[in-house]
């Protein structure tokens, strides 16, 4: 990688860091912190959830993104709610 490209990404990197802390100020005032990763891949194992990564039609991506946001549990216990009730057990 040429060292043109390693500054932009640095320079692309931050200029999204910026971006997320001044959302993360006005627009989640009350929520709570998020957690790091390693802290948040802790407690999916201890869940027993396992990360699974699949392709599908745009229209139904949407679909489930609207279907997660009214669900308390969010996109994984939204799907798993559906498989559960597509007759795949748990």
């Amino acid at each position: 990688m040429k060292k043109f490209d390693l500054e932009k990404n640095k320079a692309l990197k931050l200029a999204n860091d910026l971006k997320q802390n001044s959302a993360a100020k006005f627009g989640a005032a009350g929520a709570q912190p998020k957690l790091d990763r390693r802290e948040q891949r802790r407690i999916d194992q201890e869940k027993g959830l396992v990360p699974f990564a699949c392709k599908l039609d745009a229209a139904l991506v949407k679909q489930l993104q609207e279907r997660a946001a009214a669900h308390e549990g969010g996109m994984t216990e939204a799907l798993a709610e559906l498989l559960v009730a597509a007759g795949l057990t748990r």
